[in-house]
């Protein structure tokens, strides 16, 4: 092992990939037309992207070159994680020294030819405290080869773990038990008259400001036609299981309600003398949630999200405009509602505790807002 000879710029490469995936939790991301270089990601790291250049740089032509081409491989990124700017940090490793490297609103670049020159990583060293003590190792050649490949690949198959626990298919009770619960609703509605039932189940404004709140909820479980339960349940089928499988039973749960909740207190506040029912605002809901899932979930999904998930909301809210008949608010309340209690009841392996607390404090702001539109400002006008 001793006579492998391994290149000091790979050595540093690969000590900086141990650092960043197995300290920092960065993921390696897939990008087009890239040659020499590595692309990682960690959205709640100090640099949302790091990228480590290993290509050699002989002149400021190609400088100018590559950092163009940084710049438009970072626009792609932030149009799939829907940013309008994300920080970069680019590490060269094989630079002429007559190159001078200057930093700019969105990447910074930091030479790392000689890593006993530590002067070179005072740029690196204010986003990542100790990583030159870091990147020292007892091991040299093919042992430190090994070494470090060693803890990549148990640090990417603990990863590997968590991702196929959040993807393995879970069954879906609560998801069939709504359905079920809505087909009864109907069942009734088909005996009794769905007037009747409506009107003792129904969303209306007046009537849930006189102390019938139950309705904000039980308007979720009432359809007018058949159709109109068919479209819901179709809906409510196809997304519901892969959504309870991904967030669990019980967060499902909340997230459904909520969004049914949210949609029903929007659409109150537009209704006036009105009625609404149909569970679509919770659907929506679950719509926002996916769409939450999706945005922490992009690196599997591939593009999904922007050429499904997205164009499939989108279409539903501009049917929910151009069709007449249609509670459109109680569409925007649902999602808006699905997306937000998404983030305070968390995804497992994702969301920080921060942000679960900064979800809970959103929910209840836009829940406290939405029921003083509904049961005060709008019915003083």
């Amino acid at each position: 092992m001793e006579n492998v000879v391994i290149r000091d710029k790979d050595a540093i490469t690969m000590k900086l990939l141990h650092f960043f995936i197995t300290d920092q939790g960065y993921t390696p991301i897939i990008v087009h037309g890239v040659k020499d270089e590595i692309w990682l990601e960690n959205m709640q790291g100090p640099y949302p992207i790091v990228r480590i250049m290993s290509g050699h740089i002989h002149n400021r032509e190609q400088l100018e070159f590559d950092m163009y081409k940084t710049h438009s491989l970072v626009s792609r990124i932030k149009k799939k994680t829907f940013r309008f700017k994300i920080k970069t940090l680019a590490i060269f490793l094989d630079i002429e020294d007559n190159v001078k490297l200057e930093a700019n609103d969105e990447i910074d670049c930091v030479n790392v030819i000689n890593e006993d020159k530590k002067e070179n990583y005072e740029v690196i060293e204010k986003a990542f405290p100790g990583i030159s003590s870091k990147l020292e190792y007892n091991a040299d050649g093919l042992d430190l080869f090994v070494k470090i490949t060693e803890e990549i690949n148990a640090t990417t198959e603990r990863e590997t773990k968590k991702t196929e626990d959040v993807f393995k298919f879970k069954k879906s009770y609560i998801t069939y038990g709504i359905i079920c619960l809505n087909v009864l609703v109907f069942f009734f509605s088909m005996l009794y008259g769905i007037d009747t039932v409506a009107t003792y189940l129904g969303l209306q404004p007046d009537l849930v400001r006189s102390g019938q709140i139950y309705r904000l909820l039980t308007a979720v479980f009432v359809h007018a036609s058949v159709l109109h339960i068919l479209l819901n349940m179709y809906a409510l089928y196809i997304i519901g299981p892969q959504l309870e499988s991904f967030y669990g039973s019980g967060k499902f749960l909340i997230i459904y309600l909520f969004s049914a909740l949210m949609g029903s207190l929007l659409s109150m506040s537009f209704l006036g003398n009105g009625w609404s029912v149909g569970a679509s605002g919770a659907i929506f809901g679950l719509f926002g949630s996916l769409l939450y899932f999706g945005y922490h979930y992009r690196v599997y999904l591939g593009d999904a999200l922007k050429s499904q998930i997205i164009p499939i909301i989108l279409l539903n809210l501009f049917l929910g405009f151009a069709i007449s008949g249609i509670d459109q608010f109680a569409h925007l309340g649902g999602l808006i509602g699905g997306v937000i209690i998404s983030v305070a009841v968390g995804l497992k392996y994702k969301t920080s505790k921060s942000e679960q607390i900064n979800g809970i404090v959103l929910s209840l702001m836009a829940l406290v807002f939405l029921i003083y539109i509904a049961f005060i400002y709008t019915a003083s006008m």
